[in-house]
């Protein structure tokens, strides 16, 4: 092992679609962790507004950012929100994947997340919040899309997906209308 700080760090998004911010995320989380667990939410999602790229999409865009410096799994949503039940199921599915439960929880600051891990016995995670210092949502950059506007995009995707611009635009002009979503 690499012997850095922590051992196994996790982090869970949607990533629809992967951006700077993201990356500067993930980034961080390398720099601290022997290893990196990215766990895609809502990957059972797709086709839609919110959702327009598949979890294999979603899977190869971080492949193509980070080759294996990062190990990626799907998770599922199940309906209860974000609360200690949700991280009760992470944890379960972290356990699954690699045997033992994480050391550290990296996400951007959002209060949402901080009752994750309440209700786990015995497990320890500490939480690097890092912070939003590139003013980006995937919200927008669907919105990039939207509008054909690569300059923007690019100004906010790691170069490594430049070229899959015209492949993405075409999944989020296909599902740009379709509002149904499973997840909560």
């Amino acid at each position: 092992m690499k012997n850095k700080a922590f051992k196994l760090g996790i982090i869970v998004g949607r990533f629809q679609t992967f951006h700077t911010g993201h990356q500067y995320m993930v980034d961080k989380a390398c720099a601290v962790c022997d290893r990196v667990g990215v766990f895609v939410g809502s990957s059972q999602e797709s086709g839609t507004l919110k959702n327009p790229f598949t979890y294999e999409q979603r899977r190869d865009m971080l492949k193509k950012v980070f080759g294996d410096s990062v190990i990626i799994y799907p998770l599922p949503d199940i309906g209860v929100g974000n609360n200690s039940r949700w991280g009760d199921y992470v944890l379960e599915n972290v356990r699954r994947r690699f045997g033992n439960a994480p050391d550290l929880l990296v996400s951007g600051k959002e209060e949402r997340r901080v009752d994750w891990f309440d209700s786990a016995a015995g497990v320890s995670v500490a939480e690097l919040y890092v912070p939003k210092t590139i003013d980006i949502s995937a919200t927008r950059m669907r919105e990039f899309f939207i509008n054909d506007d690569r300059a923007e995009w690019q100004r906010y995707t790691p170069q490594a997906l430049w070229s899959e611009y015209d492949k993405m635009r075409e999944a989020v002009l296909a599902a740009k209308d379709v509002t149904f979503t499973r997840s909560i």
